[in-house]
């Protein structure tokens, strides 16, 4: 089983009637007061226990290590696999009153080291009365201790809670004075915020109706900038299809200096090219003489090399010949004594003279091949230097050369540089053209959407006019006529003059104005009612006529002007779409004929006899 043990260990010292000090070592229970066990070790004990269990310290340093031993068992006893243990060991089964054996062990994965055993003795029942008074003693003190804190803790507490309630009496207090002031304040605070939210309210309302006229006067202001603005970008546009054309022709023009330029570039590339290769066969050339050259001189050196082999022999020869000639002295001198012997010297000097002969042809012979020789090598030595000469030659046309490509290279470089400068500013050229481009198609949008609209205000007028033709019909049978409007004046729809209330945008206001001005071919009738019926009036529009793919047929009205050339209908300026264009309900004759459309109106225009005198009916596209 497992429990937990409380150690006191005492060092005592005994001098009566001898110095002494004993160790004391105890082990108790909390849990359990009769749990008593004690250890006295002298220092002749200690002796005999480091001899038995091989302990390195001494009886002074040995409590120090036994702290730190249990202290080690203490920091390793909330483990799972604890390092260090303590074992208490009984031999009998329960915990009785025998002698017991407390060891520090050591785990680890090989084995379990016992690093101290300690037999402990069990208390007898003087001991255990002994500790038991002392342990009573103990408590009593600690109670005593408790019991003085404890009415310490409560004065200070009576003290604190009289302190509290006086504090808090004064707190509420203070509390509904506060309470009264904030109730006063905020009614004062609400009067207040109410009359100023009142005066607030009045200058917002007053400072609305300023900004809704300084609003309508910046609109007005702002409608004849945009129209200025449109007119402007037309000229710019104008302007900017010129400036393309000049782009487009240094664009062509800079296409065929670089061409040239390249034409240029690839001829010389050809004669770097050939240069190179001409170099290349001059050095092989040249690694070929040296490797012949090197040939002649072997060929020197073992001719000169058998040219003293020869002379040596010679030198033999020379020696040999000296000698017989002292031989010859000799038997000369000895002539006397060796006549018998005279026959057979003499022939044997004939041989001798045979040989020297022979010697003498080959040595000459010799001498020839020498001097063949020396021509030979003067021979190639002048060869050597003519090709020197032409080496010299070759490496300055090489020099030559390469300074040649290097300025060429130079010039490449520049002729690079400002056909990257030509590139650069093509791409801005055509980057300018893309921005034009896509400005082009932006208008031609606008035209078309422009035109789908006058498409579909015809189509309302067609069907206005249709469902008033028999008003008309009417008016005409009772014989009551009007005249055509004046100077030129496009007639007002039906719908306006007959009070029907239907929302007109201001591109109707110019939509028959610019008509009348550029061309003269519109014939105009009209036929009143008294009660105010619908005009009829029949105009050539060629712009709506090619968004359609209705003929139109009128009865009466002049040719087209073919000197002008011109495609009637509306100006591309009148295509704009307008986001603050407010919607006209309602227009009467005079707004028609107000000074607003007097600029658009044409001075010279007039209305055909056959128009005035009937009405006229006209067809118009779908």
């Amino acid at each position: 089983r497992r429990l937990n043990v409380r150690v006191n260990i005492e060092l005592l010292s005994i001098s009566n009637p001898v110095h002494k000090k004993d160790l004391a070592v105890r082990l108790t229970d909390d849990t359990d007061p009769f749990f008593l066990y004690n250890l006295v070790i002298s220092e002749e004990d200690f002796q005999s226990l480091k001899s038995q269990q091989g302990l390195l310290v001494d009886f002074s340093a040995f409590p120090q290590k036994f702290i730190d031993l249990l202290q080690q068992c203490v920091q390793e006893q909330n483990k799972d696999i604890p390092r260090f243990l303590l074992q208490l060991v009984s031999s009998a089964s329960v915990l009785d009153h025998t002698p017991v054996f407390l060891n520090v062990v050591e785990t680890n994965p090989f084995k379990h080291l016992t690093h101290l055993s300690l037999k402990f003795l069990p208390g007898n029942d003087a001991e255990i009365k002994k500790f038991l008074a002392s342990c009573l003693k103990c408590l009593k003190e600690d109670k005593m201790m408790l019991e003085e804190k404890l009415r310490k803790t409560e004065e200070d507490l009576t003290r604190q809670l009289s302190y509290t309630q006086q504090s808090l009496s004064e707190k509420s207090r203070e509390l509904d004075k506060l309470k009264n002031e904030w109730t006063s304040c905020t009614a004062a605070l609400t009067n207040k915020h109410t009359q100023e939210l009142t005066n607030e309210k009045e200058r917002a309302l007053q400072a609305q109706a300023q900004y809704q006229q300084q609003h309508e006067q910046q609109k007005k202001e702002l409608e004849n900038l945009h129209q200025k603005s449109i007119q402007q970008l037309q000229n710019r546009l104008s302007e900017l299809e010129v400036i393309n054309k000049d782009l487009t022709e240094r664009r062509y023009k800079g296409d065929s200096t670089v061409r040239e330029l390249k034409a240029k570039l690839s001829g010389i590339e050809d004669e770097c090219q050939r240069a190179k290769q001409e170099v290349l066969s001059l050095r092989r050339e040249n690694t070929t003489l040296d490797a012949e050259c090197h040939e002649k001189e072997k060929l020197i050196n073992q001719l000169q090399t058998r040219v003293a082999v020869l002379e040596q022999e010679i030198k033999d020869k020379d020696q040999l010949v000296l000698r017989t000639n002292e031989v010859l002295d000799a038997t000369q001198e000895q002539k006397v004594i060796l006549e018998e012997n005279t026959e057979k010297k003499q022939s044997h000097i004939e041989k001798l003279e045979t040989t020297i002969k022979s010697l003498s042809s080959e040595l000459l012979k010799a001498n020839e091949i020498i001097k063949k020789l020396q021509g030979d090598l003067k021979t190639l030595m002048s060869k050597l230097k003519l090709k020197n000469t032409v080496m010299i030659q070759q490496e300055k046309l090489l020099a030559e050369k390469e300074e040649t490509l290097q300025k060429e290279q130079r010039e490449l470089q520049e002729l690079g540089q400002s056909l990257r400068k030509k590139e650069q500013e093509v791409l801005k050229l055509q980057e300018q053209l893309e921005s034009t481009m896509q400005k082009l198609d932006e208008s031609k949008q606008l035209l078309k959407t422009n035109e789908n609209v006058i498409t579909w205000l015809n189509k309302q007028l067609n069907e206005i006019q249709m469902a008033k033709k028999p008003e008309a019909a009417a008016g005409a049978h009772s014989g009551v006529r009007a005249a055509g409007p004046p100077h030129g004046l496009p007639d007002q729809p039906s719908f306006l003059s007959s009070g029907i209330h239907h929302p007109l945008s201001p591109l109707y206001a110019f939509q028959n104005a610019p008509e009348a001005a550029h061309s003269r071919n519109v014939s105009v009738g009209a036929g009143a009612v008294r009660g105010g019926a619908g005009v009829q009036f029949n105009t050539q529009l060629s712009k709506m006529n090619r968004c359609s793919d209705v003929q139109t047929a009128t009865t009466t009205g002049h040719p087209a002007n073919k000197e002008n050339g011109e495609g009637l209908g509306l100006e591309s300026k009148y295509f704009k779409k307008k986001d603050d264009s407010i919607p006209l309900r309602g227009i009467s004759q005079n707004t028609l004929n107000s000074e607003y459309l007097k600029p658009y109106l044409p001075t010279k225009a007039q209305p055909s006899p056959k128009a005035a005198a009937t009405p006229t009916s006209a067809y118009f596209p779908g």
